[in-house]
C-alpha cells in the first residue's frame, strides 16, 4: 500500500503541476502581468523547482531567445527586459559577463556591480532590502536565456512540500474562495454524505433482496420479470433518469422539491434516482453471486437435512455470497466522500461532487486536486479494510 499510495501522489502531481500548465496563467489569464504571475508563483510554493533542485527558473525573462535581446547599451553587451525588479535572494545567468545595476527600496540609492567570469555562469546576490532594476550581459552561449533564483537546498522543491503538506494535512489554499482547501471540504462533506450513504445502502438492500428472491425462484416467472425489468434499468441513461424525475414527479406532479438543499425532503427525489439508475448492475450481479452458491455440495447436503429453502438461502447461501458482494459494494465506498457529480449538479446540493464541478470551471486547481487525492487514498484504504474483512466474512480465509 505504502508504494502505490507514493505512485498516486506522484502521479496526481504531475497530472495538475506538469499537464495541467501553469496555475498562474489559468487563474490569472494569460494577459497577467509578469510581475503578478511571480506573485502568485511565490504565495502558492510553483517559484520552486518540481521535484528536485537548487535553482529554479524565475518570470523575469521566461526564457527569453537571444537574437530578442535589447539594443547594445555600452561595447558588447546588451540589456535583458526585466518583467519586474529582482528582490533579495541569489541568481544566476548563463554568460561570461553582466552589468547589474541595483536600486535600495527605501532611499532610491542606486548601485552597479560588474560581474566577469570565463565559466559561462555569471551568479550574484541581492541584499535585504535591494533590488535589480535592470541587467546586461555579453558572451551568452545559449539560444535562449534566463535568470534563475537559487532556492534553500536541493529538497526545497514543490513535490517535497507537497508532500510534507500532505502529511500535515494542508491540502493548500483555494483560489476561488481563498480559503483552506479543508474548509471548503468539510462544508462539502455532510451533504455528499447524506446523499450517497442513502443510495449506497438502500441500493444494496433492495439489490441483494431481488438478487436472492431470483436465485431462489431461478427459472421461475419471477426470475424472468426481474431480470427484464433490470435490464431495462441498465438500459436507461443515467441523465434521462434525472430529467425524467425532475420534470415528471417534480415539476409536473410536484411530488418532490427541484432544486436546493434545505431539509431531507429535498434529498427524497435524488436518492430515489440514484438506487434506481444503479439498482439494474446491482441485481443481475448479486443474482449471479448468489448463484455461484446454489449448486454447491453443502446446499444439497442442508436440503437433504431438511432445512427450509428460506433458512438455506439466508443462513448459508448468502454467507458463502459475501466476499463477492462485499467487495462490489467497497468499490462504491471511496465514491460517498467524493460525492455524486451529476445529482448534485442537477439538484442544486452543495456536497463534494458539486464543489468539485465549480472548481473545474473556476481553476481552482487546488481543489480538484484535493478531491482526486482524498478519492484516491480513500479507495485504497477501503480496498485493505475489505482484505482483511475476508477473513472475518469467510473463516475459510486465513491471513499470513
Amino acid at each position: 500500500m505504502l508504494p502505490t499510495t507514493f505512485g498516486v501522489l506522484l502521479l496526481t502531481f504531475l497530472l495538475f503541476h506538469v499537464v495541467g500548465g501553469s496555475p498562474a496563467e489559468v487563474v490569472l489569464g494569460k494577459n497577467a502581468t509578469a510581475e503578478s504571475l511571480a506573485a502568485f508563483d511565490a504565495r502558492y510554493g510553483y517559484d520552486k523547482p518540481l521535484l528536485l533542485g537548487r535553482w529554479s527558473v524565475t518570470r523575469a525573462l521566461s526564457n527569453l531567445a537571444v537574437d530578442k535581446l535589447q539594443p547594445a547599451v555600452e561595447s558588447g553587451m546588451r540589456g535583458l527586459p526585466l518583467g519586474y525588479p529582482l528582490a533579495a535572494g541569489s541568481y544566476r545567468v548563463a554568460a561570461t559577463k553582466a552589468l547589474i545595476e541595483l536600486e535600495e527600496s527605501a532611499t532610491g540609492e542606486q548601485d552597479e556591480v560588474l560581474r566577469d567570469t570565463p565559466t559561462g555562469v555569471i551568479v550574484w546576490s541581492v541584499r535585504e532590502g535591494w533590488k535589480v532594476t535592470k541587467i546586461s550581459v555579453s558572451g551568452v552561449v545559449t539560444a535562449k536565456i534566463s535568470i534563475e533564483k537559487q532556492n534553500a537546498g536541493i529538497f526545497d522543491s514543490q513535490f517535497v512540500h507537497y508532500l510534507a503538506a500532505l502529511l500535515r494535512g494542508d491540502f493548500g489554499l483555494s483560489s476561488e474562495y481563498q480559503l483552506p482547501v479543508t474548509s471548503v471540504l468539510k462544508a462539502g462533506v455532510g451533504p455528499s454524505l447524506s446523499l450517497t450513504i442513502p443510495i449506497m445502502i438502500g441500493g444494496t438492500l433492495i439489490g441483494v433482496m431481488l438478487g436472492l428472491l431470483c436465485a431462489a425462484w431461478r427459472g421461475s416467472a419471477v426470475d424472468h420479470l426481474v431480470l427484464v425489468i433490470s435490464t431495462v434499468l441498465m438500459s436507461v441513461n443515467y441523465v434521462i433518469w434525472v430529467l425524467a424525475g425532475q420534470f415528471l414527479l417534480a415539476y409536473k406532479w410536484r411530488l418532490f422539491p427541484i432544486w436546493g438543499f434545505e431539509s431531507a425532503a429535498y434529498l427524497v427525489l435524488p436518492v430515489m434516482i440514484g438506487i434506481f439508475s444503479g439498482l439494474g448492475r446491482d441485481i443481475r450481479f448479486f443474482r449471479a453471486a448468489i448463484l455461484d452458491e446454489v449448486y454447491k455440495p453443502y446446499v444439497r447436503t442442508a436440503q437433504a437435512k431438511g432445512l427450509s429453502g428460506a433458512r438455506i438461502m439466508v443462513r448459508h447461501v448468502l454467507r458463502n455470497s459475501l466476499i463477492p458482494i462485499v467487495t462490489y459494494v467497497s468499490l462504491s465506498i471511496p465514491f460517498l466522500f467524493t460525492g455524486s457529480l451529476m445529482l448534485e449538479t442537477f439538484f442544486g446540493i452543495p456536497g463534494l461532487g458539486n464543489v468539485s464541478i465549480n472548481a473545474i470551471h473556476s481553476s481552482d486547481m487546488a481543489v480538484v486536486r484535493a478531491v482526486v487525492i482524498m478519492g484516491a487514498l480513500f479507495y485504497q484504504v477501503v480496498n485493505l479494510l475489505t482484505d482483511i474483512g475476508y477473513a472475518w466474512i469467510d473463516p475459510r480465509v486465513r491471513l499470513g
